[in-house]
């Protein structure tokens, strides 16, 4: 049984002390996969004097090599040949360019287990049959962006009884129908079962606010749910607070803070982060959050604000074994959360278009393509 496979198959989702040493040699299992079977990234590592054997301490998690989210949108990495993945998904391309990530097989097992795990905590799984109304895209074929996956994955957490889509393809594009689901809303609230909203939060506010000038108000069966990813993407000029989104969401749905979770992803970071009922973004076993400096790149103590990096074996696809996001974030320590969830959480301040960020991306690109040192 491989590492990687020992690290997700732990009970306790939330355990990081308990998980560190199989956690590290996860990581170190990982990392010499891609350095054996990933040439670019090996010239990476070796540009850094880094071998997958000198992770031999958590401590040396934080010296390894990492690759900026942004190289994914402009090299296929891949330690795999494509008929050995299960699926490849890819962002959203809503910068103009988009990400390809490859899963492997065991991957897939792994995801399956930590969404059950992870989402057991967070009431993710019911038998009652559900309306849902997908604030997003449909899932249909040419359409591979992990976010669409994501939402058509979200309708099996329960026996889906309609799905209805916000977004509708049309000549070769999505449009909006923001009317008909709000007309499909108004239907399930007749009904005697839950509805679960699904998607971004820009289109779930949009959708709130066209039924408040309505003047419609509704109360959603018991079970009801809002389960919000993606973030706020080309709407970020029209995001609200999310006390505000809440407020919003009890007086036209009638459905309690309580019952909204958020979830965080990236398809070059493809774990489930699942807010607690205190909204905080709790770090599961599966990965390691390090925060940089935004100047130097050192990493920055527990409560102090800087880059996000992510660190997961997840993956022997595609290298995204250690990848620098272009979000500033806080990870602030284990206990310090009300919920009573002992892990550290991360509070995503928002996203940054600095300078280092487009340096070391540049950098990476150039040892991707064989320059650089050897």
């Amino acid at each position: 049984m491989s590492q990687r496979t020992k690290l997700f198959r732990r009970k306790d989702p939330y355990d990081l002390p308990a998980s560190d040493e199989q956690f590290l040699a996860a990581v170190r299992e990982n990392c010499a996969f891609h350095y054996a079977h990933c040439p670019p990234y090996r010239r990476v590592l070796d540009s850094f004097s880094f071998h997958p054997e000198d992770l031999k301490e958590s401590s040396d998690l934080t010296r390894l090599p990492f690759l900026p989210t942004a190289t994914f949108k402009h090299h296929r990495l891949f330690s795999l040949p494509r008929r050995r993945m299960a699926a490849v998904s890819t962002s959203s391309g809503t910068s103009g360019q988009v990400s390809e990530i490859g899963f492997d097989f065991p991957a897939l097992w792994c995801d399956w287990n930590m969404l059950w795990r992870i989402g057991r905590t967070r009431g993710f799984f019911s038998p009652r049959p559900t309306h849902y109304i997908i604030l997003g895209y449909p899932l249909r074929r040419g359409n591979r962006t992990a976010v669409a996956r994501t939402a058509f994955g979200a309708t099996l957490l329960t026996p889906a009884l309609s799905r209805t889509y916000a977004l509708q393809y049309e000549n070769g594009h999505y449009v909006p129908d923001m009317d008909g689901v709000a007309d499909a809303l108004i239907r399930h609230a007749a009904s005697r079962f839950p509805t679960r909203l699904v998607g971004f939060p820009s289109y779930t506010y949009f959708l709130l606010r066209l039924l408040e000038r309505r003047g419609v108000r509704l109360r959603l069966p018991a079970g009801s749910k809002l389960m919000l990813g993606g973030g706020w993407k080309q709407f970020y000029a029209q995001q609200v607070d999310k006390t505000l989104l809440y407020a919003l969401t009890e007086r036209v749905l009638g459905v309690q803070e309580e019952y909204i979770i958020e979830v965080f992803s990236a398809v070059e970071h493809p774990i489930l982060y699942a807010d607690c009922v205190h909204h905080h973004f709790h770090i599961p076993i599966y990965s390691r959050v390090i925060i940089r400096d935004v100047t130097t790149l050192e990493p920055l103590p527990p409560g102090q604000p800087g880059l996000v990096e992510f660190i997961t074996p997840l993956l022997t696809a595609t290298p995204i074994l250690a990848v620098m996001t272009d979000d500033l974030g806080i990870l602030h320590p284990g206990g310090s959360c009300p919920c009573g969830n002992p892990s550290p959480w991360l509070e995503i301040l928002g996203r940054v278009g600095l300078k280092e960020i487009k340096t070391c991306a540049a950098g990476a690109a150039e040892l991707l393509s064989g320059g650089g040192k050897p």
